[in-house]
């Protein structure tokens, strides 16, 4: 420890010395230390970063609700708060994460989006105090709180603004009948919006992760509303014929998606974000959000792997009867598009 101007400060090296200086057993001291400490870095480093995460995690079920709250409201001021440690104290409830929930930007819009179908109207109602939130997401959040209402400030306004509102609802039913799918085109639109936000940070972490690779392939062609696209990516990644990656999505039915997702290791908000994008339709309000996240979480990724298996035994069996793969002849009929998007093409198949 040392002085500048009359202000002391914690050095790094006091900071990794916390956890031998501490007798075992004080979980609580250690904790509230340990972040205390990591706090006062002026620019820690990704070990120090690493190591706060290391040393608080395995204590975070042995501490107080008034440790957790007090963390979360040290971290929410942390410009490089861990995000382990954060998304933790993000899913306690709302008392405990608003500060994060609030202020933290060590948590990402797709983060935010997750945590309101998990938690619902709390988590939302204090995620919709950031500054700068995301339109897409403060709409969301408008939908959830008051679904049927619509605030008017001025009384004798209320009667134009409803017819406002009438007639908005009105060109928006008949743009809908007139273009089939504009629905799933707008979402797409939006999260196209949201993710461009992020393409930045997401290339800083490009090798933060296995399978990051695959994960951008998958959520851009995705997100370019082209099925031929997707399924293409998707039979290159899961190493199976075209025509089986193409039934996967055939149905308005994701578990056979949820299944490829899962036996390729991807977080659940990865997973979310390309089945929102090939399924835009089935996720209009937060439960439904919730139950896909539900059911990511109790598939075993061992079950998913023998799913995909069964997959490649199908491929082989077809190859052995002499019946070309799918994925080469499948995709001619796109050719064109693939001309205007060579980036988006899946390698050639064996």
């Amino acid at each position: 420890m040392y002085l500048v101007s009359g202000v002391s400060f914690v050095s790094s090296s006091d900071f990794r010395q916390i956890a031998i200086r501490t007798q075992s057993g004080k979980a609580e001291r250690l904790f509230r230390a340990a972040v205390s400490a990591f706090c006062s870095l002026t620019r820690p480093s990704r070990r120090e970063i690493g190591q706060l995460e290391d040393l608080t995690l395995p204590l975070f079920d042995d501490v107080s609700v008034e440790s957790r709250r007090y963390v979360a409201a040290a971290l929410s001021e942390c410009e490089y708060a861990p995000a382990a440690l954060v998304r933790r104290l993000c899913e306690e409830p709302v008392d405990i994460a608003a500060p994060l929930l609030i202020r933290s930007r060590a948590v990402s819009d797709i983060d935010l989006i997750a945590l309101i179908g998990r938690h619902g109207l709390p988590h939302a109602r204090a995620i919709a105090r950031r500054k700068d939130l995301n339109p897409t997401i403060a709409d969301l959040i408008r939908a959830l709180d008051r679904p049927t209402l619509v605030r008017t400030r001025d009384p004798e306004a209320a009667p134009a603004q409803s017819l406002v509102v009438k007639a908005q609802a009105t060109a928006d039913s008949a743009e809908t009948q007139q273009t089939p799918g504009v629905a799933a085109e707008s979402a797409r639109r939006k999260l196209r919006s949201m993710m461009r936000t992020g393409d930045q940070a997401l290339a800083a972490k490009i090798d933060a992760f296995p399978g990051a690779d695959t994960f951008v392939k998958l959520r851009e062609t995705a997100l370019t509303g082209n099925a031929a696209f997707f399924h293409t990516a998707l039979a290159d990644a899961l190493d199976i014929d075209f025509s089986i990656a193409q039934s996967l999505t055939a149905h308005q039915n994701y578990a056979p998606l949820l299944a490829a997702l899962r036996s390729l290791d991807f977080s659940e908000d990865r997973a979310f974000l390309i089945t929102v994008a090939v399924y835009p339709g089935l996720f209009p309000h937060p439960q439904a959000i919730r139950a896909y996240l539900d059911r990511y979480r109790l598939l075993h990724r061992d079950a998913a792997l023998d799913m995909v298996r069964e997959w490649k035994a199908e491929t082989l069996s077809k190859t052995v009867r002499g019946k070309p793969p799918a994925n080469g002849d499948s995709r001619r009929a796109s050719n064109s598009d693939e001309a205007d998007a060579p980036g988006l093409r899946a390698s050639s198949r064996k």
